[in-house]
């Protein structure tokens, strides 16, 4: 039996379904791109994306993306070369809705965003996870984060933002789309650490305490994290005994 193929994560259907090529000689076949190879075309050749990076905002291998990349490339210069007409369509392809939390591009984000301070050319964005003036113990179950925009080592600024009902893996879209720099948090899983590492976002996780604290002790060099701490919660396991950071997820008190 075969093994299904897993659909592949599209940010936005694409403005053109095709292109026809000028001159007075018929065209020839038309070739078909998949939407999926437009998406890695996209991504890679226009937003700069790596294949890894790549196969993270479409939720597959990086071995898949070299494979859909390479058909995508083979395609156009075909395309360019013999004079053919080109139609975009096609694809094992899960297009995002527009939803808070569909995609992890950022781009579901950005209209409401609108509201949040925009981010100076020189100015560090630091976000925290955040409840009650604490930090939230996990990650992927915030469902806010504080805000501080910083220069020359002060803080300028602070605000707090709401997640949209976003989780997991989308939240790395959130904070890319928000232009943070640097995330302070307590727990966090494998695949959250990896979406953040490949949106350029440092992180200082296995934090607990008050959210204001944590970040005037990153500014001063003096802020304790677990480099290495990681959670491997899922709602479906959310048991009594499980911790992330140093408190629990279901509940936490930070200390003052």
């Amino acid at each position: 039996m075969a093994r299904p193929r897993k659909c592949r994560r599209v940010c936005h259907a694409p403005l053109s379904q095709g292109f026809v090529p000028t001159g007075e000689e018929m065209p020839g076949q038309e070739i078909i791109l998949t939407v999926d190879e437009y998406e890695a075309l996209r991504l890679i050749d226009r937003e700069g994306l790596s294949q890894e990076e790549c196969g993270l905002r479409m939720a597959v291998a990086r071995t898949t993306v070299q494979q859909i990349y390479a058909q995508a490339r083979k395609k156009l210069a075909d395309m360019l070369v013999e004079g053919r007409p080109l139609r975009i369509a096609g694809g094992d392809v899960l297009l995002c809705d527009g939803a808070p939390g569909a995609g992890q591009c950022g781009g579901c984000f950005r209209e409401a965003f609108q509201s949040i301070t925009t981010k100076g050319d020189h100015t560090m964005r630091i976000a925290v996870t955040y409840e009650n003036g604490c930090i939230f113990q996990h990650f992927g179950h915030t469902e806010q984060f504080k805000l501080y925009d910083v220069q020359e080592g002060k803080i300028l600024s602070s605000q707090v933002v709401d997640t949209n009902g976003s989780g997991h893996g989308a939240l790395a879209g959130v904070l890319s789309a928000l232009g943070v720099d640097a995330l302070i948090c307590g727990g966090i899983g494998g695949g959250a650490r990896t979406a953040l590492e490949a949106s350029g976002i440092k992180l200082y996780g296995g934090v607990s305490g008050q959210a204001d604290q944590a970040v005037e002790a990153l500014l001063s060099g003096k802020l304790e994290f677990n480099p290495d701490v990681m959670c491997s919660h899922h709602e479906e396991h959310h048991g009594s005994d499980h911790h992330c950071g140093e408190h629990g997820c279901g509940e936490h008190h930070c200390g003052h």
